[in-house]
């Protein structure tokens, strides 16, 4: 356990830095319920899908492969399925709506988990820098897909991050999304951030009034996933923060899974609508965050490279 959870006190909603996915879903019941959760297979992802599954939620896991995807429904059990769905690849994300619409599959939550981090060269997919196409634009290809599969009162739930504050000025960095200019992995990664931010706002307010709701969430610094072992850490450390910070904020993977569940599935959040959460309550994100003509561009320019891909 992190000085930093100790010391933090717990929020308005009863919980705070210290609560685990179990205690914040103590006492729900999800039967009946059905949340697809991308990026399933390890870390924060895996332990929110096997949480919801615990309080009976029918759990659709997704993961880059079939196997993958397959063998996490097999490790949680319950109402499990597995779904191939490579936030990459177009074609696998488009498949994975194609079946869960054949399957005729109302969703009650979307939990998008997945995503990469840091990469420490400039890496492509599709022609734009990978952080920014697989973290946002997979997700909003995803999403935008099956907002006619989502059943009455849906929660949407963008994992983003504080990181999203290291994003560029203006957010987005328009003129750079190939990595034209120059490439950073931590600006990089605050505007793949940043951008699951604006999305899930300006889905909220496309959203209003119909029930559906629409948030993003700071899961925390949690070291021990795949994530973030799959980054230079000591550069990381020399970079970004000093090791000792690191150290003080870090959450367990328990802990980490947490706001994701709460936000998903307590009825303490039902109605709230274009947040961000950090420790399983409203949070503040940077100013601009909450641009809504900034969020109306992104959307417009995610349309249009969800549409050339």
């Amino acid at each position: 356990m992190s000085l930093y959870a100790l010391i933090k006190p717990r929020g308005p909603s009863g919980f705070g830095a210290r609560s685990t996915a179990e205690e914040v879903t103590r006492g729900l019941s999800l039967k009946g319920k059905t949340v697809l959760i991308t990026g399933s297979s390890s870390g924060i992802g895996l332990e929110t899908a096997r949480v919801l599954s615990l309080r009976g939620a029918s759990v659709i896991a997704t993961a880059r492969s079939h196997d993958k995807a397959t063998g996490v429904a097999r490790s949680i059990g319950g109402e499990a399925t597995g779904l191939a769905c490579d936030l990459a690849d177009p074609t696998s994300i488009r498949a994975c709506v194609s079946e869960l619409k054949r399957r005729a599959i109302r969703l009650d939550a979307i939990i998008c988990n997945a995503g990469i981090m840091m990469p420490p060269r400039l890496e492509f997919v599709h022609g734009y820098e990978s952080q920014f196409f697989v973290n946002h634009i997979g997700h909003f290809i995803l999403v935008t897909g099956l907002l006619d599969a989502l059943a009455d009162r849906a929660r949407v739930v963008m994992v983003s991050s504080e990181a999203h504050r290291f994003a560029p000025r203006g957010g987005i960095d328009w003129d750079n999304l190939r990595a034209e200019k120059s490439y950073r992995p931590m600006r990089g990664y605050g505007r793949s951030k940043f951008a699951n931010l604006l999305f899930a706002k300006e889905l909220a307010r496309r959203l209003a009034g119909t029930g559906t709701t629409a948030n993003a969430v700071h899961p925390g610094v949690v070291p021990a996933t795949e994530l973030v072992r799959g980054m230079a850490l000591a550069q990381i450390g020399r970079a970004y923060w000093p090791r000792v910070m690191t150290a003080l904020v870090a959450k367990t993977i328990p802990e980490g899974a947490a706001t994701s569940c709460y936000v998903a599935a307590s009825p303490l959040v039902e109605g709230l609508s274009g947040q961000y959460f950090s420790d399983c309550n409203i949070a503040k994100p940077r100013a601009d965050a909450n641009d809504p003509a900034l969020a109306a561009r992104l959307w417009e320019l995610s349309e249009t490279i969800a549409g050339s891909v």
